[in-house]
């Protein structure tokens, strides 16, 4: 029995978990690093100790720092969140050892299912559907290389430790394979430290669906239906739904056995979900087993009316499961978005900055979320900000409702993904439930609608330009005559815009072409304004009356830090003539790899950095000049 939980994580989950402990009367407590401090999921906890420096090796991934704020704090029971030390079996023995109970799986499951290789070889003897491949102990390249021949193109190459996306690689030509397996395994070691990797072939425009298993201490394992994650950046989810559009009954049924059938087999406890593909055939392949609650398990909670944090932690006080499989039974449909700090365009960079407006509390849909207003995005800690999630009688009316709590979103002082997750909602292929993983590498995404909000913010932004200069108050009606210059080019206000309502800071009314809308304009500390409507969001400086003029060819000609971050690799050197979009350099932030690429055609005329460096942002990497004749 324990009546106090420590969350050893941050942000969205830790928050999440402290919502039902509350709920269920346990006394909260949260763990911070330096740079959270001010962090939302502090303020919610009821006592909060310090673990260590900024950095996740300093703070959350130290096991003696959380067992020892446990200690201080008299915690009983420490559920690990999602990432950080949540499938690291010695963080759950090292609990035991303390005395503490750990709200998940035996330490014994979480090592087996922690390698995909090893976990792989248990499935398959448990008469579980895996793909075709190679996870041998051999981890040369010279057999790897031989095992990819054999296995053929297109196959996968695939981190044995951790997910995310991280030491994975799509290989569709086994020239360069040797490149690739460092690739991987680099990213591998760095992300898990561990660089071992498995291969299989590949499952072309597969489903990735999941099935939500749990397990009691009393020899009762459930499902509780399957949750569809096929539309991925960088192997990432990004939008997640329950049920999936293309389960029927008899799959659900065959798959939801074998995700018990696997937990079974390693003598599970406590929330996992078990990882398929499922292909165009209906046949579907064990991927992985994430042993831990998921980021996607609200969808999973609007659908069967359960929560399943309450599950975890009435599971770890030694209580039977709620239901039967029997009993559990399904409502509606259930979609979950995640809000990312990243910028689309720029292959879906991750951003930091300071929160100036946030109103996630505010929507009409639920908002799980690690940020409030003045909230700082680092670059310590993964990108996603917070989730927003709909439940609706059918697909399309949860896909509405997110379409409406997207428009409501006014989140500004960073770079955020808000407008490319709308795109994702108002596609055809995405709206009639077709998306494969495949989707967002063949769909070029944009509306018109999309296109006509920006230009009306481009032209709100000019006339709110004009009247601060002209000291004028935003709500006078008649238009300046005056022109700004805006992105390089000289505009002139628009006669048929008028500001109605609002101030410099906050909602305002305004009118264009006798169409009444309403906006949200903050103004940035260092100038510029963010302006929210409609669902998209963005930065506007002109540069009329800016004392921050950039030289524009020189930083066309430089590749720069976007964050800080690690180089991991140096594709290039002094001198070296190089191509728009070769890459030049490999950089490792926020739990990610990102390549830089050259911005266009030149020669390598400085290198400001080496591998190993740790760099800042805003930091010269290499600087280009053209080639002379």
């Amino acid at each position: 029995m324990f009546d106090s939980v420590l969350v050893a994580n941050r942000g969205e989950i830790a928050r999440r978990v402290f919502r039902t402990a509350r709920q269920k009367g346990y006394r909260s407590i949260a763990v911070y690093s330096e740079a959270d401090a001010m962090a939302p999921h502090v303020e919610d906890a009821d006592i909060a100790a310090c673990i260590g420096g900024a950095t996740p090796a300093d703070s959350y991934l130290n096991i003696e720092a959380i067992l020892e704020a446990a200690r201080k704090t008299g915690a009983q029971a420490v559920h690990p969140g999602y990432g950080f030390l949540a499938e690291n079996a010695e963080f759950a023995c090292a609990c035991a050892d303390a005395g503490l109970v750990f709200i998940g799986p035996p330490a014994e499951a979480i090592e087996l299912m922690g390698s995909k290789r090893l976990s792989k070889l248990r499935m398959i003897e448990a008469g579980v559907p895996c793909v075709s491949g190679y996870s041998g102990a051999d981890q040369s390249t010279e057999t790897l290389a031989a095992e990819a021949a054999c296995i053929g193109v297109p196959l996968m190459i695939k981190a044995s430790a951790g997910g995310g996306g991280r030491g994975l690689r799509l290989v569709e030509d086994l020239s360069g394979l040797e490149d690739k397996l460092a690739a991987a395994a680099s990213e591998a070691e760095n992300a898990f430290g561990n660089g071992e990797l498995i291969l299989e072939k590949a499952v072309i425009n597969p489903r990735h669906v999941e099935i939500q298993v749990f397990a009691d201490n009393h020899g009762s394992v459930v499902h509780l239906g399957e949750r569809d994650c096929s539309v991925q950046r960088r192997h990432q989810k990004v939008i997640e739904e329950a049920p999936g559009p293309s389960v029927t009954p008899e799959i659900r049924e065959a798959m939801g056995q074998a995700a018990v059938d696997a937990a079974r087999a390693i003598g599970y406890r406590g929330a996992g979900t078990v990882e398929f593909l499922l292909a165009v055939d209906g046949s579907f392949y064990f991927m992985e087993m994430n042993t831990r609650l998921q980021v996607e398990h609200p969808v999973t909670e609007e659908i069967t009316g359960q929560d399943l944090v309450a599950w975890q932690l009435d599971v770890a006080a030694g209580k039977p499961l709620p239901l039967s499989q029997e009993d559990i039974s399904f409502s509606g449909h259930a979609m979950e978005l995640r809000l990312y700090a990243e910028d689309a365009d720029a292959g879906f960079l991750p951003q930091t900055g300071t929160v100036l407006a946030w109103n996630g509390n505010d929507l009409s849909v639920r908002v799980d979320s690690a940020i409030e207003q003045g909230s700082e995005i680092s670059s310590y800690y993964d990108p996603m900000i917070a989730k927003l999630i709909a439940h609706g009688s059918d697909r399309d009316e949860a896909r509405r409702k997110l379409l409406r709590g997207l428009d409501e979103l006014v989140l500004q002082g960073l770079v955020h993904n808000g407008s490319f997750l709308k795109s994702v909602l108002q596609d055809d292929v995405f709206a009639a439930g077709k998306a494969t993983t495949a989707f967002l590498n063949d769909r070029e995404l944009g509306s018109v609608a999309a296109d006509v909000t920006r230009e009306l913010m481009r032209d709100l932004s000019v006339c709110l330009f004009a009247r601060s200069k002209g000291q004028s108050r935003w709500t006078t009606a008649t238009p300046l005559p005056v022109r700004i210059k805006l992105d390089g080019e000289e505009v002139s206000v628009r006669e048929d815009l008028r500001v109605l309502t609002g101030e410099d800071r906050g909602s305002i009314v305004f009118e264009a072409d006798g169409v009444r809308r309403s906006a949200f304009v903050s103004e940035a500390p260092e100038g510029g304004l963010w302006i929210s409507l409609e669902g998209q969001t963005q930065f506007f400086e002109e540069q009329s009356f800016s004392s921050k003029k950039e030289d524009n060819s020189a930083a066309s000609s430089s590749i720069i830090a976007p964050m800080p971050g690690a180089v991991v690799a140096l594709k290039t050197e002094q001198g070296a003539q190089v191509f728009k979009g070769d890459v030049l350099l490999v950089l490792e932030a926020m739990k990610m790899q990102h390549e830089l690429t050259a911005p266009r055609d030149g020669v390598v005329a400085e290198l400001g950095t080496q591998e190993g460096a740790q760099v800042n942002s805003r930091d010269v990497l290499v600087r280009l000049e053209e080639e002379t004749a």
